[in-house]
């Protein structure tokens, strides 16, 4: 086998792995790249592989660092399988159309405003191309073996990041390789615990976190003073949340908070279509998740639901205060927490909670760094509120928890890969490993071709 590392490298965007063994190419994952504005011009450039030979792609989750290239790529030729479980079809069928749409929105606005630096904004694919990808999925159980080329044999195996998750396990007959794609918490209230992998030759691995260690405290105390102590100066929290996975786990904590009486009964807004929609496949794929059905529909219920633009907007005004506004997306890279964003963050007496990764260069990151203005729509806007990061609401394991995941492989691999971290935090994760463990290690570059 060959393996081409197309994307995540030294950085936690951007998936994409090109394996190869005679004439079949698959891809594993196909992520769009999001953060500095070199890695976004990526996405523009012509993809480093021959489309046309591609067999089929491979997903490990619905993240759109993971799956949000598929619309181009099939725009641009591939006719292929893309072959995942049947939550990550589900996630994709509401994720890809929104990321069309926010493409062509921010063409539009571009447009409309005039702060592009081209004759004309164009989206990057349209909400049509995402629809039509869409026909070319192929959704498969969990811990069945599938078969691609008569060539790979592939098994999908719940790794508790997000509903349909997988680790993805592809054996040629010879040896076998094994893509964490985003490795999930073992003690996640909310999502089951990862399955515990026990052997591979050969072993790519997540490292997002390969530099921290996550709060173990209690994140629904934390969560409640801050909505507290907001509303008590008529403030708004803003949480900048991913629409799958984040947004449910913080209407889950907010949920409890309430019928625990330990915040003010205050109105909490979910402003994200995608994310109600992902909100509802909580029930249809319980055998991923903790949670009862009473609980999830009684989290469900904690919010009131925005779905028209219109229903939006009035948030941003004074009636709404003081509330909490869960929106997409989670590193502030667009959608409707933008313009609350414009709103609320200039004014002291709001908080802006994140809760979730940072990818280096995106407004979340700079946020969290401090910068007092930042750039939305073309414009510069001041930031005065209280900022937050609780980081206790990680879906990604944080170095113990990877290391304890390794734990359970009763051999080494031949060779291991970390991928899909920041420098930083890729260089702490492979130290880590090595001294531990004693592996042999390594953090491949950009298009960087291995023969295993």
């Amino acid at each position: 086998m060959k393996l081409k590392f197309l994307g995540a490298t030294e950085t936690v965007t951007g998936s994409k792995y090109l394996l190869e063994e005679e004439k079949t190419k698959i891809l594993i994952d196909c992520g769009l790249f999001q953060g500095k504005k070199e890695l976004r011009l990526r996405n523009w450039a012509k993809l480093p592989l021959d489309i046309g030979s591609l067999e089929a792609v491979v997903l490990t989750h619905a993240h759109i660092d993971h799956s949000g290239y598929l619309p181009l790529l099939v725009r641009l030729g591939f006719r292929g399988k893309i072959y995942c479980s049947r939550a990550t079809y589900d996630l994709c069928s509401i994720l890809l159309p929104d990321s069309g749409y926010l493409q062509e929105e921010d063409a539009r606005r571009a447009n409309k405003y005039g702060y592009t630096k081209h004759a004309k904004a164009e989206p990057l694919y349209s909400q049509k191309d995402a629809r039509n990808a869409l026909k070319y999925f192929h959704p498969m159980p969990f811990d069945e073996f599938f078969t691609i080329g008569n060539i790979f044999k592939i098994k999908f195996q719940r790794s508790g990041h997000i509903l349909g998750s997988s680790f993805v396990s592809i054996n040629n007959g010879h040896k076998t390789i094994v893509f964490s794609g985003d490795i999930g918490r073992p003690n996640n209230p909310i999502m089951v615990e990862p399955i515990h992998i026990e052997s591979a030759d050969y072993l790519v691995v997540e490292s997002t976190y390969g530099d921290r260690l996550h709060d173990r405290g209690d994140p629904t105390e934390r969560l409640g003073n801050i909505i507290t102590s907001t509303a008590s100066k008529g403030g708004t929290v803003i949480i900048p949340a991913f629409a799958v996975g984040r947004a449910q786990s913080v209407l889950y904590y907010i949920h409890l908070l309430k019928q625990q009486g330990k915040i003010p009964d205050i109105p909490v807004y979910m402003d994200s279509p995608m994310a109600s929609a992902a909100t509802s496949l909580l029930n249809k794929h319980n055998s991923e998740h903790r949670l009862s059905e009473k609980e999830c529909r009684d989290a469900c219920r904690t919010a009131i639901y925005t779905k028209t633009a219109e229903e939006s907007k009035e948030l941003d005004s004074a009636h709404a205060m003081p509330s909490v506004i869960i929106s997409a997306s989670g590193m502030a890279t667009g959608g409707r927490i933008l313009h609350h964003l414009k709103t609320y963050m200039g004014d002291d007496k709001n908080t802006i909670l994140f809760t979730g990764f940072q990818a280096q260069g995106t407004r979340g990151d700079r946020i969290i760094r401090g910068e007092k203005e930042i750039k939305i729509h073309g414009q510069m806007w001041p930031v005065r509120a209280r900022i937050e990061n609780l980081t206790t609401m990680s879906a990604h394991a944080d170095y113990e928890e990877l290391l304890e995941w390794l734990s359970y492989f009763k051999q080494p691999p031949i060779k291991t890969f970390i991928t899909h971290g920041e420098e930083e935090a890729s260089v702490a994760l492979k130290s880590k490993i090595e001294e531990k463990f004693g592996w042999d290690v390594s953090i491949p570059k950009y298009l960087q071709i291995e023969e295993l």
